[in-house]
């Protein structure tokens, strides 16, 4: 069985995640193909991961498809917010209800013991689809029947329990407003898929971050018990073992690019899924820098990517400076390549600020 070595998977990443050429696809498109983006940081990270992604991105681009509701906000891979696009918010939801049920049990398990929970989801379904609430708004009002229940608790569970979208004008590039949900059916019209398929959302995996192994998948979408699927899967899989011995699938068709084929300087948005999407991040992630971009308290940075590799960290300040922190010394190609990519972002952002490349360190 073929060996693929770290470079070569991290090659082989960027290129299903448009990161060794920009794509001229629409963002819709390439928001369909990557599963979505993790957005619950406001507004910056999907608007910025489809800038590091698309040619000729514009604000106004993303901004219309959330105004006309062909893409969401939802509560989808490991629990956590996601843009997606309309299809996949009805298909993705059904499929990962079980990791949101793991998340109430272990978070508000104790709280919400002995509670109905069909009861509560059928009334919180009633108010959101009435006006959308914020979760602040839905607890209050659910617990106006349940004066013995943490109102915040009684919110989560309605988060885990119903599909909620979050409306705009939340998450929109340059407005604002509150974190407000209405249920995923009343928000598109259409109901969730009811038989979804756990084949598909394999296959949807390995086309944007094969290849890769049972576990890597796990880590991506947050669902236990996907071997017996790619068991089923493996007579239409390749299959190679990385150099820990470890066993990964992959499409038969998907790039896998030689390990030396050029990687341009990139800047990645703050909680890109390329960052989040394997057991072993190590194809595009050393481990010496896991700390420095992964905070302990849950923070995601935006990071610089150099010959594929993370290199270094950058941030939109707000005196709207694109500030670039390298962790070791760039050569006088890098550094120029990093400059225009900053200046490309400050651009988009439209800032009237500079761009500062910090000493390395």
């Amino acid at each position: 069985m073929t060996v693929l070595g770290t470079r070569a998977l991290g090659r082989a990443l960027l290129a299903r995640q448009h990161l060794l050429a920009r794509t001229d696809r629409t963002p819709l498109e390439v928001i369909h193909h990557l599963g979505g983006l993790q957005a619950q940081a406001v507004p910056q990270p999907p608007y910025l991961g489809l800038l590091s992604r698309l040619d000729g991105f514009t604000p106004e681009r993303l901004t219309e498809l959330l105004e006309r509701r062909a893409v969401v906000r939802i509560a989808l891979q490991r629990g956590t917010i996601h843009l997606v696009t309309a299809e996949d918010c009805l298909t993705l939801r059904p499929l990962l209800q079980p990791v949101l049920d793991q998340a109430l049990r272990t978070t508000y398990g104790k709280q919400l013991a002995g509670l109905d929970l069909d009861a509560l989801a059928t009334e919180a379904r009633a108010l959101v689809e009435e006006e959308p609430r914020t979760f602040q708004r839905l607890g209050a009002l659910l617990a106006a029947t349940r004066p013995d229940r943490d109102p915040a608790a009684l919110a989560q569970a309605a988060r885990c329990l119903l599909p909620l979208v979050q409306v705009p004008p939340r998450g929109l590039w340059g407005r604002s407003g509150p974190a407000a949900h209405t249920t995923a059916e009343a928000w598109l019209g259409r109901p969730l898929d009811p038989a979804p398929s756990p084949d598909g959302l394999v296959l949807r995996y390995l086309a944007a971050f094969g290849p890769a192994s049972a576990v890597d998948l796990t880590k991506w979408c947050g669902l236990t018990g996907l071997s017996p699927v790619l068991r089923r899967l493996t007579p239409q899989l390749p299959t190679f073992r990385d150099e820990q011995g470890r066993l990964l699938y992959d499409l038969p068709r998907a790039p896998r690019p030689e390990p030396d084929a050029p990687a341009p300087v990139r800047l990645l948005a703050p909680f890109d899924n390329l960052l989040l999407s394997h057991a072993d991040r190590s194809r595009v992630l050393p481990e010496e820098y896991r700390a420095r971009v992964m905070t302990r308290n849950g923070l995601v940075l935006g990071t610089l990517l150099v010959d594929g590799l993370v290199a270094g960290t950058w941030r939109l300040t707000a005196d709207q400076e694109v500030v670039v922190q390298p962790f070791a010394r760039l050569t006088r190609t890098d550094r120029a390549a990093t400059e225009a990519e900053a200046e490309r972002v400050r651009a988009f952002a439209g800032a009237d600020g500079s761009v500062r490349i910090e000493p390395a360190g």
